[in-house]
C-alpha cells in the first residue's frame, strides 16, 4: 500500500501465506505490529502484575486498553489532560482500545439498550452512564489509541436467530455512526466488527455492510462467548474469508494456545485475551506440554524449571518448588513470574507461527505443536 512520506499512516502489508494462514506487518506511526499478533490486555491501563517494559520484553508489539473501565476510572477526560493513554501508562508503542460494548453487556447493572446506545450503571459505584457510537469514538480519541473499535452490541450465545439478526443489524447501524463520528484521523485506524453469531448468512450480511462503509481493519466479534471451540472453528472456516484480504482481521477475546493456533490457521491476524495474565495470578502456567497447575503438591520439592526450553525469568532463574512456595504463601512475585512466563510463551507461539508461515511449514509446525501438548506435563520426580 502507498504511504505519504509526510504523514505516517496506518497500513497493512501481507508478506506470506501458507494455506489460509497469513503473516505480515501492520504499520502505525508508533511502530510496527508483526502479524499474526497476540495483544496482551491492559484493562485498566496496566497489564496486571507486569511492568510495561517487561511486557515489551516478552515480544508484544501492541497492547489492548479497555474503554468501559477507563471511562469509569480514572475517566477518559482525566487521561487526556495527563497527556493520553500512552504517556499515562508508559507504553509508547501501539494501543488498541475496544469500544466498551462487550463490558456494558457483561458487567454493568440495569442496562437499557435503545437505537441511540446503551445506558447503564457502573459496576464500581452504581453511577449512571450512557455509551453511544459517538461517545465511544470520543472516549477512544481522548485516550489517543492507535486502533479504535466501532461501538457494537454482542449478544451471548446461544441465542435465537431473530435475536442474532436484530443485534447484528443494530451493530451495523452503529458501525456507520462510528465511522462518521471517527472522522479523518491520519495515523489512527478504525476497525469495523463483523457480527452474526454462528449463522453464515448473517455473517455475510454483516461483512457486506462493513465493506460498504469501509474500514482500516475488520474484527470478528461475537465469538468466544460460550459457544465452544468446535462451533467457533466452524464459524472461522467461512467468516474471515468474507472480509477483505488486504486488511487486518482481528478475532476478539481469543484465547487458549490451541484456539490461537486454530484461528491463525483459518486466516486470523490479531487476537487478544486476558487468559495469560489471569491464569498467572491463579497459579496456572501454559507450557509447550500443556497446562501446569503450580499449586499442586507434586511441585513442592521439584528443583526443575516450569519449562526447560523457555528463556523467561520464571524458567531461567526459579524452580517449580519456589514457584509453588510463593503461590502458596500468596507472595506478589508469584503472579508476576507466572504472568511473565505465560505472556512470553504466547508471544513465542506467535513468532513460531510467523516463521512457519513465512517458510511454508505451518502444517508441520502445527502437528508438532499439538503432539507436544498431547504429551502432558513432565513426570513428577
Amino acid at each position: 500500500m502507498t504511504q505519504d512520506a509526510q504523514t505516517p499512516r496506518f497500513s497493512f502489508s501481507l508478506n506470506a501465506t501458507d494455506g489460509r494462514a497469513r503473516t505480515g506487518v501492520i504499520s502505525t506511526p508508533r511502530g510496527d505490529i508483526r502479524t499474526p499478533a497476540f495483544m496482551p490486555v491492559g484493562t485498566a491501563a496496566t497489564v496486571k502484575a507486569m511492568m510495561p517494559e517487561s511486557v515489551r520484553a516478552t515480544g508484544a508489539d501492541i497492547l489492548l486498553g479497555n474503554t468501559y473501565h477507563l471511562m469509569l476510572r480514572p475517566t477518559a477526560e482525566r487521561i487526556a489532560r495527563l497527556g493520553g493513554l500512552h504517556k499515562f501508562m508508559n507504553w509508547e508503542r501501539p494501543i488498541l482500545t475496544d469500544s466498551g460494548g462487550f463490558q456494558v453487556m457483561s458487567l454493568s447493572d440495569l442496562r437499557k439498550l435503545t437505537e441511540k446506545g446503551v445506558t447503564f450503571r457502573s459496576h464500581i459505584d452504581g453511577s449512571k452512564h450512557e455509551l453511544t457510537p459517538e461517545r465511544s469514538m470520543e472516549i477512544q480519541k481522548l485516550l489517543g489509541s492507535d486502533i479504535v473499535m466501532c461501538f457494537d452490541e454482542c449478544p451471548a450465545l446461544p441465542a435465537d436467530r431473530d435475536r442474532i439478526a436484530s443485534s447484528m443489524r443494530l451493530s451495523m447501524r452503529w458501525a456507520e455512526r462510528s465511522r462518521e463520528a471517527f472522522g479523518d484521523r491520519p495515523g489512527h485506524a478504525l476497525f469495523g466488527i463483523q457480527q452474526g453469531g454462528l449463522e453464515r448468512d448473517f455473517r455475510e450480511e454483516s461483512a457486506e455492510a462493513l465493506k460498504k462503509i469501509g474500514f482500516d481493519g475488520y474484527a470478528l466479534g461475537g465469538l468466544a462467548v460460550g459457544e465452544g471451540q468446535e462451533a467457533m472453528f466452524g464459524c472461522l472456516d467461512f467468516a474471515p474469508d468474507m472480509l477483505p484480504t488486504d486488511k487486518p482481521r482481528y478475532l476478539m477475546g481469543v484465547g487458549k494456545p490451541d484456539d490461537i493456533v486454530g484461528a491463525v490457521k483459518r486466516g486470523i491476524d490479531m487476537m487478544d485475551c486476558v487468559l495469560p495474565s489471569r491464569s498467572g495470578r491463579t497459579g496456572q502456567a501454559w507450557t509447550r506440554r500443556g497446562q501446569v497447575n503450580i499449586k499442586n503438591a507434586r511441585h513442592a520439592d521439584d528443583p526443575r524449571p516450569l519449562d526447560e526450553h523457555c528463556s523467561c525469568p520464571a524458567c531461567s532463574h526459579y524452580s517449580r518448588a519456589y514457584l509453588h512456595h510463593v503461590f502458596r504463601a500468596q507472595e506478589m512475585i508469584s503472579g508476576m513470574l507466572l504472568t511473565w512466563h505465560n505472556l512470553h510463551y504466547f508471544q513465542e507461539i506467535m513468532q513460531d507461527m510467523r516463521d512457519a508461515i513465512a517458510g511454508g511449514t505451518f502444517a508441520a509446525w502445527e502437528a508438532e505443536f499439538h503432539a507436544k501438548r498431547a504429551m502432558g506435563d513432565i513426570d513428577p520426580l
